[in-house]
């Protein structure tokens, strides 16, 4: 047996035969006009004549890190490599996995690094820019959220989306949403993508199908919200804190009204169409990072010098009791992150929240408090109920955007 990184490898060699294969002999044509003796041996078979469904199945069996090279081969193998019955396999197979993924723009495009194997494996990539220029992009990446369906990371900017297919290595432009945002709230189902807030024009909440490259209006929030966070979680999206957008003056000064928002959030349950109530978190912190793990919705809070972490949980039974008027789900406290020693609470921190599976992975991506730049990263396990320390970022990565991605 090789090692991991031997069993990941490509072999040049390998795909050079895989390259000549996938594409049809001359010789077959040749073949067919010839007639065939009863007693002579049958045709070699290439890839190219076998159907879909046979190559998918040895193309599911590939290590993630050949993935890439394959789309190369040849266009066939490519869209395949895009289906949804290519990750149905990898996945009744046990081979997809969730990890976290950093994503940052360079002078060159976009790089993206992988936590995988207790490392940050960095790789960088140009997307094409016919019709985003390198400036564009910078700016892009600098406002936009991002989520993920499966092996695609989906980066939602002001007038721009990007998708980064981390199977194929590759960047594709997809339609903008409707209405301009920044620090909206932003969340993935298993096969589309909701957003909210980030607009004092509007408060509608837009839907959008990666299969129709198609953004929709689904229906309108009940508080406009600035710098909110997203989630989704069982058939809910939650859009999470922030400020509160087109209050008057009295309001936007009080404030009652700032903690009221900062630490509330709107639930919408987006197969019936209609908004559930919920409490707000606990102690009325603000909330500067969520995410959703484990079937749960986790928030960190602060309270100026110090950290809470909760965890709300809405079952199921909730989503039949909207005309009740009941209040919806339950917090719970959860041990607070461990800061390491060095590091003191200041409001030029920034925290981002990653769900994968079981795991929350707390990133601390900003610090320059004192002139330290940590980049550290938390992990918080939602069985066990306890913290370890994670591997700390790349200074690269430390700007980054961060998301849950299955592939």
């Amino acid at each position: 047996m090789g090692s991991d990184r031997e069993r990941e490898s490509c072999n040049s060699r390998h795909f050079a035969w895989l390259m000549k294969s996938c594409f049809p002999s001359p010789n077959d044509a040749v073949a067919k006009q010839q007639p065939t003796h009863p007693n002579s041996p049958a045709s070699a078979t290439t890839i190219s004549s076998l159907p879909d469904d046979v190559v998918l199945d040895f193309l599911s069996r590939v290590p993630p890190a050949s993935l890439p090279a394959l789309s190369l081969v040849c266009r066939r193998w490519s869209l395949l490599l895009r289906s949804p019955d290519f990750s149905d396999l990898r996945r009744r197979r046990r081979l997809l996995r969730h990890t976290a993924v950093a994503v940052a723009p360079t002078d060159l495009g976009l790089s993206a690094a992988t936590l995988r194997n207790d490392a940050w494996h960095p790789s960088l990539f140009v997307p094409c820019f016919d019709a985003l220029s390198l400036e564009n992009f910078h700016s892009l990446l600098s406002h936009a959220r991002a989520c993920s369906i499966g092996p695609r990371i989906y980066l939602v900017g002001r007038d721009t989306t990007l998708v980064y297919d981390t199977w194929t290595a590759t960047v594709t432009t997809r339609a903008a949403a409707i209405f301009p945002r920044k620090k909206f709230a932003l969340a993935a189902s298993a096969s589309k993508i909701y957003v909210a807030g980030g607009s004092s024009r509007t408060a509608a909440v837009e839907e959008f199908d990666p299969q129709s490259n198609a953004w929709r209006v689904v229906s309108h929030a009940r508080r406009r919200r600035y710098g909110c966070i997203g989630a989704y979680v069982n058939g809910i999206f939650y859009i999470i804190g922030g400020l509160r957008i087109g209050a008057s003056e009295q309001n936007l000064l009080s404030r009652a009204s700032h903690a009221a928002y900062a630490s509330s959030m709107d639930l919408f349950d987006v197969e019936a169409r209609v908004w559930l109530r919920s409490r707000t978190v606990p102690q009325r912190g603000c909330v500067v990072a969520a995410c959703a793990a484990n079937g749960r919705v986790y928030v960190l809070t602060s309270h100026a010098v110090e950290l809470s972490f909760w965890s709300f949980h809405a079952p199921r039974k909730y989503k039949n009791d909207h005309d009740s008027g009941n209040v919806m789900g339950e917090w719970c406290r959860i041990k607070s992150p461990p800061l390491p020693a060095q590091v003191r609470m200041d409001t030029r921190m920034r925290f981002s929240c990653v769900g994968i599976e079981d795991k929350v992975v707390l990133i601390q991506s900003l610090n320059e408090v004192r002139g330290t730049k940590e980049g550290f990263v938390l992990v918080f396990d939602c069985v066990a109920g306890e913290w370890g320390r994670g591997v700390d970022l790349p200074e690269v990565y430390r700007r980054a955007a961060y998301v849950g991605v299955e592939c």
